[in-house]
């Protein structure tokens, strides 16, 4: 008989799991955070060409939609809706799905804390994160030294190239890695020696806050002037690793309706020529946008990822009830 109606993570990940949960909401309501519900299922899917996201079939009747619906991969759009209608500062803990995303450190369906904080930036929200991922260290007696930096001073210290202004073919050189470059654009090679070259030194005791990312991975961040002497457009955009663990990814928020639509039409573009679904735009989160999002910063977590690290694991499996493998 096989043993796959086994959990796949141990009784003591799973009381762990919940003492966080626990934690993260008393953190979010001594701070006057409110915790909200949002659809899982929504009307649009994500257009980030690198994230794909599932969809079903409604098959009720006609008049409460489209029958297609896409399971969201954040609940990024709906919050936002809700601080545009006045709710303030919110958060939600729940789950999130992306399709094709499955292995050691993924699962399809995995759990997500996302937050906003009205009248914040980027940096700011980035010493919350900090603040979260020391309490969660703390409930296994742990904790853990942060470290901020930007992009540019990431690379340069760790490769001893500028990221903003070397080539395609000095970013491919520092990979050092022979690679198929087919179809590799100059953010993929980025990418690529920020997972291989610079993100596997983190040390284990540290938490890495990285801003500053180049302005073509703005996503629905700001972008401005980095203040250098040889200034370059960046994305107010933050990343949060704990070790070589990338934990969280936080945005001060975009709030012009107009340039997050060419934003999204860019992803689709990107999509179409590679041959991708086309999961549609939300039109709600663009009215919402004109209607007037309030100045605000934005986070999303990955519970899991935390979990993991809180464990010492480098298998998501141990931290789920039952795995994809198992659900």
């Amino acid at each position: 008989m096989s043993d796959t109606w086994r959990p796949s993570a141990a009784p003591g990940a799973l009381q762990l799991r919940a003492r966080l949960n626990a934690a993260l909401r008393a953190f979010f309501a001594g701070r006057d955070v409110l915790e909200v519900e949002t659809p899982i299922l929504s009307q649009a899917g994500n257009t980030e060409p690198n994230i794909a996201s599932f969809h079903v079939e409604f098959t009720g009747h006609a008049d409460a939609g489209p029958r297609r619906r896409w399971l969201r991969t954040s609940p990024e759009y709906p919050l936002k809706r809700l601080l545009a209608a006045g709710v303030g500062d919110c958060y939600e803990l729940g789950r999130v799905f992306r399709d094709g995303e499955a292995g050691g450190r993924h699962n399809p369906e995995f759990t997500m804390l996302e937050w906003y904080r009205v009248g914040w930036d980027h940096l700011q929200l980035a010493d919350e994160v900090v603040e979260v991922v020391q309490l969660a260290l703390g409930l296994v007696g742990r904790s853990a030294t942060p470290v901020r930096t930007s992009y540019r001073d990431l690379f340069r210290e760790h490769l001893g190239l500028d990221p903003m202004r070397a080539s395609i073919d000095e970013l491919r050189a520092a990979l050092a890695i022979d690679i198929d470059p087919s179809g590799l654009e100059r953010d993929d090679w980025l990418d690529l020696l920020i997972t291989h070259r610079i993100q596997p030194g983190f040390a284990d005791d540290s938490i890495v806050v990285l801003h500053g990312y180049p302005a073509s991975q703005a996503m629905l961040a700001r972008v401005s002037e980095d203040g250098e002497a040889d200034p370059a457009q960046v994305a107010e955009r933050f990343e949060v690793f704990l070790g070589p663990l990338e934990l969280a990814n936080g945005y001060h928020e975009l709030q012009d309706a107009q340039e997050q639509a060419g934003r999204f039409e860019n992803d689709r573009a990107r999509r179409q020529a590679r041959g991708d679904v086309d999961p549609g735009v939300d039109h709600n989160l663009l009215d919402a946008l004109r209607d007037g999002l309030p100045a605000c910063a934005g986070v999303a977590l990955g519970v899991d990822r935390l979990l993991m690290a809180m464990l010492g694991t480098g298998r998501i499996a141990d931290v789920l009830a039952f795995d994809f493998a198992r659900a």
